[in-house]
């Protein structure tokens, strides 16, 4: 029996052990984890951000039983999007195949508590352990305890492994001990824009008057910032404000007074769902920055693998970072099928398979939406003629960009190559904002 160590226990390393634990009696699969049990903290303590499941997440799901049914259990269907620009609606685009919106707590726990009830005890999850340091040569991994529940004297610990996944986020350690290994090229950089979130209460009698059911709305208050609410099961919504990282509007505000006017006089749809206590605590949030990550391998000899965010961390602007995640579990299973568990060629795959994927999702990510009004105009028209085009000849015209991306499993690589003009023109835009 192989011991498996996977360092993270967020969706894309849960879902792993899932199916790990489906492979049989081969694996003893060990998480270990930095934060707390989300499953013993109170929501209202947790952090948390929206997720939009699509068809590529589902599929992944779908392979596990009862997995995609419990995720769908804490979501609610994305029907489509309406974007404002100063109360005018510029789209109304509904989608032909429905996503589903959550946000990540509420998937996790959904991810936990079916892997717990299908192990039997047979997935460990430590939590509170942070990662200190990986010794590939040796095969072992240290930790220290973050809260005050270890034994006496063992703060620190080592742990040896077998196999070891690094799903540790874009800021992964093991990644990083990965940068000491011989020709591992690592490039990262922060998305443009910075973030804060706003949780909205529930009002069914103000929301229907203004805001869409089922709809992701999106204001675009002027160019570099937008705002964005994400419905959520029980009537409520999660909403994230992006700004840009130099002195702006929403950098500036410092009171809770100057915080409710910004909602009044640029979103007021959405002031009257946001209390006083709402605008103290977004005050109080820190200012939110979103990594990119790329590297040219995502595996060292035969018994390590990084994958999720560890290997390929994108923005939120397109919803892809979990789907992506997922995808790269659903594949990584599929090379242990094609290569009978033997992992130094399914790592090796995994790496060849994935990178144009990968490195085609990277040029995507923060490209497809321009900031520039006059640019947004000519992508509006753009989406609508294609819409009309592959609806009259699916031959031999490819869907809209948003709908390969959001209600498709077409690779990456290949979304990138149909649509390779349009994002070379808003990168050029981009650097012009910029600067």
């Amino acid at each position: 029996m192989k011991k498996v160590i996977i360092v993270g226990a967020g969706p894309a390393g849960v879902l792993l052990a899932h199916y790990l634990l489906r492979r049989g009696t081969q694996y003893k699969i060990e998480i270990y984890e930095r934060r707390s049990d989300l499953q013993k903290v109170s929501l209202a303590n947790s952090r948390t951000i929206p997720y939009g499941i699509n068809d590529r997440g589902l599929r992944a799901l779908r392979k596990i039983e009862g997995l995609e049914a419990a995720v769908k259990a804490t979501c609610v269907e994305n029907h489509g999007s309406i974007i404002y620009q100063k109360n005018k609606i510029l789209e109304n685009r509904s989608k032909k195949k429905y996503s589903f919106n959550t946000d990540r707590t509420s998937i996790l726990i959904a991810l936990l508590s079916q892997l717990t009830e299908k192990s039997d005890n047979k997935v460990e999850i430590h939590y509170d352990c942070k990662c200190t340091s990986v010794d590939f040569e040796n095969k072992t991994l240290t930790f220290e305890k973050v809260k005050g529940t270890v034994p006496q004297n063992q703060a620190e610990f080592t742990v040896d492994y077998d196999l070891l996944i690094g799903a540790d986020g874009a800021r992964s350690i093991v990644r990083t001990h990965l940068l000491n290994t011989e020709f591992f090229a690592f490039q990262q950089e922060y998305a443009s824009a910075c973030y804060k979130t706003v949780f909205l209460s529930s009002n069914k009698e103000k929301t229907s008057k203004s805001l869409k059911p089922n709809y992701l709305n999106i204001w675009r208050i002027e160019e570099g910032i937008t705002f964005g609410i994400v419905p959520q099961l029980d009537d409520k919504f999660i909403g994230i404000l992006f700004f840009p990282q130099k002195p702006n509007k929403v950098v500036n505000l410092s009171t809770k007074e100057e915080v409710m006017a910004f909602f009044q006089q640029n979103l007021p749809e959405v002031a009257p769902l946001i209390s006083e206590e709402e605008a103290e605590a977004f005050l109080k949030r820190p200012i939110g920055t979103q990594l990119r990550t790329r590297c040219d391998r995502y595996h060292y000899g035969d018994s390590v693998l990084i994958l999720g965010d560890a290997a390929h961390a994108v923005s939120s602007s397109l919803g892809q970072g979990c789907n992506n995640a997922f995808e790269d579990v659903l594949i990584f299973d599929s090379l242990l099928d094609e290569y009978s568990d033997e992992w130094a060629t399914a790592l090796e795959q995994f790496t060849i398979r994935r990178r144009p994927d990968a490195y085609a999702l990277w040029e995507l990510d923060t490209n497809v939406i321009p900031a520039s009004k006059t640019l947004f105009t000519e992508f509006i028209l753009r989406e609508s003629l294609a819409k009309m085009m592959n609806k009259l000849f699916p031959q031999f015209f490819v869907p809209p960009l948003r709908e390969l991306l959001s209600a498709s499993t077409v690779p990456y690589s290949d979304i990138l190559k149909s649509y390779q003009g349009w994002i070379s023109k808003v990168k050029n835009s981009k650097k012009k904002f910029l600067n």
